[in-house]
C-alpha cells in the first residue's frame, strides 16, 4: 500500500499549498524538506526525512517504511501526532512533486520520542535552532533573504543568478504593494494581472509559460535563464512604475497598466531577438542545467547560451 493510501486510511488527509514558502535544510548531509506557514507562523516538517535522519538510513524508501510503521503503531496507541499530520506534495528525488506527511514541530518531538535514536538529542536542538532563526528573520527580514540566497545555492544556481533572483523577488514585492494600492486584494486577480503582464512581454500566459518549460507547480521565476528573468523583471518593474504614475483603480485600469508595462519588456526582448537571430524564451528548466549539489557546484549561470550560438 502507497504511504498517502495508508494515511488516508486513518485520518482525513488535509492537503495545503505554500510552494513559495518550502526549502530544505541540511541535517549531517541529509535533506530535510520544510514548509513556513505564514498564517499559522509554524513550520511543517517532512515526517520521512526526519525519520530517515534519525535511523541513518541512506535509503529513502526504507525510511519510508519504518516510518509506516511507527505510524500504525502510534494510531493504534490513540495518539493524536498522526492525525494532526498535513500532506503537501513536495519534490521528491527523481523532480516529481508527491504527497508527503507532514508535521508541525510538537509532532516531530513527539515522533522523536518514539524512535530510538543516539541522534535524538542533536536533532532536536536542530529543530529549537531553526525557530530562533525563523524568529531573527521576523525580527530582521534581510536574514530571509540571506538564507534563501543559501538555499538557492545547495540546489547549484550560480551566485550570478542569484543576485537576478533576489532583485526580482523585490521588485516582485513592490509591484504587488501598488497593486494592492489599487484596490486589488484577491488572489485570483493578483494571478490576472500577472499572466496579463507575462503574455504582454513573453506571448504566454504564465501557466502556458509553465508547460512550454514542462513545469507544473514548479515556480516559473525558479526555471528561468537570466535572460528570461531579466525581462519579467523589466515588465515588473515598467508596470510599477506605469501604474504609480497613472494612479489606477481598481482591476480594469490595473490591467491596462499591467499590459503597457509588459509591452515595455516585449520591445525589449524583440529588439534582443533580432541582434541575436534567435528567441531568447528557452524550454529548459532548472532540472537540465542543474547537476546534484553532491556532484558539482555550479560555477556558470543557469543557462549556456554559447550553446545556443
Amino acid at each position: 500500500m502507497h504511504m498517502s493510501d495508508f494515511f488516508c486510511t486513518f485520518a482525513v488527509a488535509k492537503v495545503i499549498t505554500m510552494e513559495d514558502n518550502f526549502a530544505i535544510q541540511l541535517f549531517e548531509g541529509k535533506k530535510v524538506r520544510i514548509v513556513w506557514d505564514e498564517e499559522k507562523e509554524k513550520y511543517w516538517f517532512s515526517v520521512v526525512d526526519i525519520v530517515q535522519v534519525l535511523t541513518g538510513s541512506f535509503d529513502y524508501q526504507q525510511a519510508r517504511k519504518y516510518w509506516k510503521v511507527l505510524k500504525g503503531r502510534l494510531i493504534k496507541e490513540g495518539n493524536e501526532t498522526v492525525t494532526n499530520c498535513y500532506q503537501l506534495k513536495l519534490p521528491a528525488a527523481d523532480g516529481k512533486r508527491r504527497l508527503t506527511d507532514m508535521a508541525d514541530l510538537q509532532g516531530i518531538f513527539r515522533i522523536i520520542q518514539s524512535v530510538p535514536s543516539k541522534k535524538a538529542e542533536p536533532v532536536k536542538q536542530w529543530l529549537a535552532q531553526l525557530g530562533e532563526q525563523r524568529i531573527d528573520q521576523m525580527i530582521d527580514p534581510e536574514l530571509t533573504f540571506q538564507m534563501a540566497v543559501e538555499d538557492y545555492r545547495r540546489q547549484g544556481y550560480s551566485d550570478k543568478w542569484i543576485n537576478e533572483r533576489m532583485r526580482s523577488i523585490e521588485m516582485r514585492k513592490e509591484l504587488t504593494d501598488e497593486w494592492q494600492r489599487a484596490g486589488i486584494t484577491e488572489h485570483k486577480d493578483f494571478a490576472i494581472l500577472t499572466n496579463v503582464l507575462t503574455q504582454a512581454w513573453s506571448g504566454m500566459t504564465t501557466g502556458e509559460y509553465k508547460r512550454h518549460k514542462g513545469l507544473t507547480k514548479e515556480n516559473l521565476r525558479d526555471n528561468m535563464t537570466n535572460v528570461e528573468l531579466a525581462l519579467n523583471t523589466l515588465a515588473e518593474v515598467a508596470t510599477t512604475e506605469l501604474s504609480r504614475q497613472r494612479n489606477p483603480k481598481g482591476m480594469v485600469e490595473s490591467k491596462q497598466a499591467a499590459q503597457a508595462g509588459g509591452k515595455v519588456a516585449k520591445n525589449a526582448r524583440e529588439d534582443l531577438e533580432r541582434q541575436l537571430g534567435r528567441s531568447v524564451i528557452s524550454s529548459e528548466r532548472a532540472s537540465d542545467y542543474l547537476r546534484p549539489i553532491e556532484e558539482t557546484k555550479a560555477q556558470e549561470r543557469p543557462y549556456d547560451e554559447d550553446k545556443d550560438k
